[in-house]
């Protein structure tokens, strides 16, 4: 009996070792599992995601909510907190139209990273496209750009529509550019606050694409933007869809007097207690062929010349810019016009078509008959607003940059092709090099092994333009195809995308 008694004590004491290794192992099992699992921002902390190769902290406030009073004012900076915040989910985009799960808060950006290490990663900021209408910068997990790229990566939501631009003087002495704004906030937290994430606030790259990248053209013309990025990537941007502020105030005086705020004197507070759903419709400032776009607006000290004329006159921050578009822009816009009853642009109705957009219809419809086009005068009118406000556009600039490494994206393959139904063939449309950089909306694109291929090198080359670094096969000033068959050189993107025509009246 006391032998027994003793082995079981003996029994019992291993079983308590036991237990007492297994649960050190667990906690210790649980504290490499929280390594770099929370971030402490200047606002306080926050608690993200950790896998084995890359972090994910979303929904972090950049600013204070821009409710109330706070409609139709700059950003301010966020609140402070001290109990860890959970930043696991990302925060609700900003309202467009009438998408459920949006909100007046909405001033929220996420962030990627690689897992911890010594060196501070130079970081990249997204800014989203979406016309100034609509998006999120939840829509683009950068998982790859971090893990392959080795970058620590933003993702931003700012004001959009009528709550973002709206510059009904009633409001302020510089009325609209209030989601511009809100960029430059976040680029101002990037500045405060990267570093604890592992990134270099010194070697920042602004990057966006259409609406985006049009942003970051106004972000290397704006003063309050200078310092706080050191290269900037312009993806698909028309840079000339400006307005001037006299013209954006008039349309949104318009909007207001529309909206039942009329009377000058009350018309601010009007609007500011209109409920949101009254906003769903935006002014229109520009107008590219049949897209209305509101947007930031020239004039005044927030963008004081549109990018255009401020690049050219040597106003530019001189900083390295990545530019580019694809081959085919604007027939990702003309069959979403046809999807939505618009009449098919027919061979007859070919010169109509154009006068509705071109002042010089005639020279255009010599430069782009639909003979040259299998006859097809839907591919003709796409090709000529491609080349006038994208393609050309670029060219434009490009020589007045001092420092520009140029792109074509000419995959008419791409997955986003699927999603785009059109009676034409879309060629490289816009947006089509989205899913080769980012994981649209948290799905992985359906890649073949040559889609993979130029992923990879697309990646590689982004990567290598934010560290700061050169692409071999990539000579700054020179223009690169990236094609279904990889990276090539492609010295004739002027001629192919008729630029001496669109040039012939530039000074």
């Amino acid at each position: 009996m006391a032998e027994a008694r003793v082995r079981r004590r003996g029994l019992a004491v291993v079983l308590l070792v036991l237990a007492v290794a297994a649960t050190a192992c667990a906690a210790s099992d649980a504290a490499i599992g929280r390594l770099g699992e929370v971030v402490r921002t200047a606002s306080g902390p926050v608690r993200g995601t950790v896998t084995p190769d890359h972090r994910v902290f979303q929904g972090i406030p950049y600013a204070a909510p821009p409710v109330g009073e706070r409609r139709w004012q700059p950003p301010a900076p966020p609140a402070s907190w001290t109990a860890e915040r959970d930043a696991t989910a990302p925060g609700p985009r900003c309202p467009q139209g009438t998408a459920p799960g949006t909100s007046e808060d909405c001033l929220y950006l996420n962030v990627w990273t690689p897992p911890v290490a010594t060196a501070k990663r130079p970081v990249l900021v997204w800014i989203h496209g979406g016309a100034f209408l609509d998006g999120g910068g939840d829509r683009y997990d950068a998982t790859r750009l971090a893990v392959r790229g080795g970058a620590v990566v933003v993702t931003i939501n700012y004001r959009l529509g009528a709550l973002g631009f709206l510059a009904d003087p009633a409001l302020g002495a510089q009325p609209g550019n209030y989601g511009f704004l809100d960029q430059q906030q976040a680029l101002h937290w990037v500045h405060d606050n990267i570093a604890a994430f592992g990134g270099d606030p010194g070697a920042v790259t602004v990057a966006g694409e259409s609406a985006g990248g049009m942003s970051v053209c106004d972000h290397l013309v704006a003063p309050g933007s200078r310092g706080l990025f050191r290269a900037a990537i312009v993806q698909s941007a028309p840079c000339q869809a400006q307005a001037t502020l006299t013209a954006a105030e008039k349309s949104s005086v318009d909007y207001s007097a529309a909206h039942g705020c009329a009377d000058r004197a009350t018309a601010a507070a009007c609007l500011r207690a209109l409920p949101g759903a009254k906003l769903a419709t935006a002014p229109v400032y520009y107008s590219l062929a049949g897209i209305g776009i509101p947007g930031p607006v020239t004039g005044g000290t927030v963008l004081p010349a549109d990018p255009v004329t401020a690049v050219q006159h040597g106003s530019a921050a001189p900083v390295p810019v990545l530019m580019g578009t694809t081959h085919d822009e604007f027939t990702y816009f003309l069959a979403q016009q046809l999807a939505a009853g618009a009449p098919p642009i027919t061979p007859a109705g070919y010169p109509a078509a154009l006068a509705r957009y071109f002042p010089d219809a005639a020279a255009v419809a010599a430069e782009y008959p639909p003979s040259a086009f299998a006859g097809n005068a839907s591919r003709a009118y796409a090709a000529a607003v491609t080349d006038s406000s994208f393609a050309c556009v670029a060219d434009q600039l490009s020589h007045s940059l001092p420092s520009v490494w140029r792109y074509d994206f000419t995959d008419a393959t791409s997955p986003a092709a699927t999603g785009v139904p059109a009676p034409f063939p879309l060629g490289a449309a816009h947006t089509f090099e989205l899913p080769y950089l980012f994981d649209l909306d948290g799905h992985p694109p359906a890649l073949t092994p040559a889609q993979k291929s130029l992923s990879d090198q697309m990646i590689d080359a982004w990567a290598a333009f934010v560290h700061g670094t050169a692409v071999p096969t990539w000579p700054a000033g020179s223009v690169v195809s990236l094609a279904a068959d990889g990276l090539h050189p492609d010295p004739g993107f002027a001629a192919d995308h008729h630029c001496p025509f669109w040039h012939r009246n530039t000074p």
